[in-house]
């Protein structure tokens, strides 16, 4: 059907638009034989390093697959979100330790804050035209903030912290535009990056954050903007020290036109202080989930930043959903205030069960990092056999796969319902499904 569709564009961006374009109608098929780059320049006239751009992000959006010599088609089953299909299939009787998420015996009980905002509704209920944001939730959050040492700015909420990031990026950037993003880095942030028609460009990570160096390379290199996990970093547990705060703070005084977000991932479930960016960059954006302390149905994130990205994505918002439903963020502000989470004590619990787990690797000869929240990582030489192998052990882990570029192979285990018992079983088993340790598994950036 190809001789049957004309691709257009001049612009990378254009001509991979059009691509998906023809994917999505039906014009062009799954398995569908696409031109090669050379090819496709000569025919548009434009230079074939824009094809390749094209293609590269058709690539990351999962529309296309490239097999070397024998050219670029379109995937059997196209899709906006690769890596979420990198999953494992838990079977019956496998512990499921790859799936994220927080311990449910450490979330607090919501019936009786939800109880509360409803009465609150019944009492003063919320009409069109109200004001968007609960203005005890934005004084509560506000004044976090600041204790934090995250610069003034106007506060808004969203629907979790991916729906902020979303948002702060469409409000600033334009299709092609480059973004540097973590690697390994959040599946779900890499996944978003591609399907906003945005290039990503990967930064090593250790512990302590974004390696400076690869952050200076990405923004002298046209990156127009950089995301940071803060704390809790997922998949490696990676936390911002105050050194590395300052080094990077040092490489975005200059280049002070870059969009900075921070995900501030470990709030109420690490005990590492906060160590913010925030400042050298005239574009910034901050934000702070309720998901992992308080529930990731709760779907609600603080975001904070400069006025002009605050105005940007409140207008924007006015334009689709409204508002975050004002009970939720009642709710909310009833779980902050009303102590229904001990931080301390969930980041102990939390840290307890990673240290254990690391601990015991280390014993076992094998190299694995978590510096805080609720997952390790494990670098691993043969990342779908060790998957492949502790699934047949009775342990389900992630594949690294999901999380990372150009990062080495590893797997992410979730340490939140790990008991005492389970921790030298699990290092056993991991340490005899990756084998002897090689100098590659000593690393993760």
């Amino acid at each position: 059907m190809l001789e049957d569709y004309r691709i257009t564009g001049r612009r990378a961006a254009d001509i991979s638009a059009s691509i998906e374009g023809a994917v999505g109608e039906g014009a062009l098929r799954p398995g569908e034989l696409l031109p090669s780059m050379r090819e496709l320049a000569d025919r548009l006239g434009v230079n074939p390093n824009t094809v390749a751009s094209a293609y590269r992000t058709l690539r990351e959006r999962g529309v296309i697959e490239t097999a070397g010599r024998r050219g670029s088609r379109v995937r059997p089953r196209p899709a906006t979100t690769a890596r979420d299909a990198v999953r494992v299939e838990v079977p019956r009787g496998v512990r499921d330790l790859s799936d994220g998420n927080p311990d449910p015996a450490l979330l607090p009980p919501l019936a009786e804050a939800f109880a509360a905002a409803a009465e609150q509704g019944d009492r003063e209920p919320v009409l069109y035209g109200h004001a968007p944001v609960e203005p005890g939730l934005a004084r509560f959050a506000r004044a976090g903030l600041d204790a934090d040492g995250v610069p003034d700015g106007p506060v808004t909420v969203t629907s979790g912290a991916l729906d902020a990031m979303e948002r702060v990026l469409a409000a600033h950037l334009r299709q092609g535009d480059a973004v540097a993003v973590e690697d390994p880095g959040w599946g779900s942030l890499l996944d978003l990056v591609p399907a906003l028609g945005l290039r990503t460009v990967p930064v090593g990570v250790d512990d302590e954050g974004p390696l400076p160096g690869d952050v200076r390379r990405a923004l002298t290199g046209g990156a127009r903007a950089l995301i940071v996990t803060d704390r809790a970093q997922n998949p490696t547990g990676a936390a911002l020290s105050a050194a590395r705060a300052r080094a990077l703070r040092a490489v975005l005084a200059d280049h002070p036109e870059t969009l900075l977000i921070e995900d501030d991932h470990g709030h109420h479930i690490v005990d590492l202080p906060l160590h913010p960016l925030a400042g050298p960059t005239r574009s910034w954006a901050f934000v702070r989930s309720a998901a992992k302390a308080y529930g990731p149905d709760l779907r609600l994130a603080v975001l904070t930043g400069d006025a002009v990205t605050l105005d940007r994505v409140r207008g924007r918002q006015r334009l689709g959903p409204g508002w975050v439903s004002r009970t939720l963020q009642r709710t909310v502000l009833r779980l902050w205030t009303g102590g229904a989470v001990d931080p301390a004590a969930v980041a102990a619990q939390y840290g307890r069960r990673r240290d254990a787990l690391i601990g015991a690797l280390g014993r076992q000869g094998v190299t694995a990092y978590g510096r805080s929240g609720m997952n390790v990582w494990v670098p691993v030489p043969d990342e779908t056999g060790a998957v492949a192998r502790l699934l047949h052990a009775g342990w389900a882990v992630a594949p690294g796969a999901r999380f990372r570029m150009g990062a080495p192979p590893g797997i992410r285990v979730t340490v939140s319902t790990l008991t005492a018992d389970d921790i030298g079983p699990l290092s056993e088993a991991i340490g005899e499904a990756i084998g002897p340790e090689t100098e590659e598994s000593r690393t993760y950036a």
